[in-house]
């Protein structure tokens, strides 16, 4: 592959994919580990204009059980695939996905009290959604390829394979 980065681009590039890989695994970690969490109360908290969507989920036991499975083991290998640099591109996706979700079940708009407080104050663009550009940028900017698995995925998978998951 073709690598025109600068040295500067491609550290900058990596060290966004490091930092944000290990924040979304150490949270699935941290829920995985815990037999007693649950997205629940989370999802019952909800506000703004999907909340209905989000409490009905909360209602449903049966329903609750795959949401907690696929928050938990999504955040481990989304964050897992950012921090080594394995399937990169699919991880950016996953993880776009899951941040946009928690957006917008907790959207940040001003007078909007949630039962677990922001960590500053925001309005519009939190921390979620300035995870999601950096997602974006590394979608768009396959350094894994350079540096991580993806670099040796990228010369062995095929083509058509390769182009929307590495």
């Amino acid at each position: 592959m073709e690598n025109n980065y600068t040295k500067a681009q491609l550290t900058w590039l990596v060290i966004l994919r490091l930092f944000i890989g290990w924040n979304i695994l150490f949270e699935g970690m941290v829920k995985v580990l815990n037999p007693n969490w649950t997205a629940k109360s989370y999802l019952l908290d909800s506000q703004g204009p999907f909340s209905s969507m989000f409490i009905n989920m909360a209602g449903n036991e049966g329903l609750m059980r795959y949401v907690d499975f696929l928050n938990e083991w999504g955040l481990v290998l989304v964050g897992l695939g950012l921090f080594i640099g394995c399937f990169t591109r699919l991880a950016c996706i996953g993880g776009m996905v899951l941040l946009l979700l928690y957006t917008m079940s907790h959207p940040s708009f001003i007078g909007v009290e949630y039962m677990m407080p922001f960590e500053g104050t925001y309005f519009l663009i939190d921390k979620n959604l300035i995870e999601f550009a950096g997602l974006g940028l590394l979608f768009v900017f396959p350094a894994a390829r350079v540096i991580g698995i993806d670099r040796w995925l990228f010369r062995v998978l095929p083509e058509s394979f390769r182009k929307f998951v590495i």
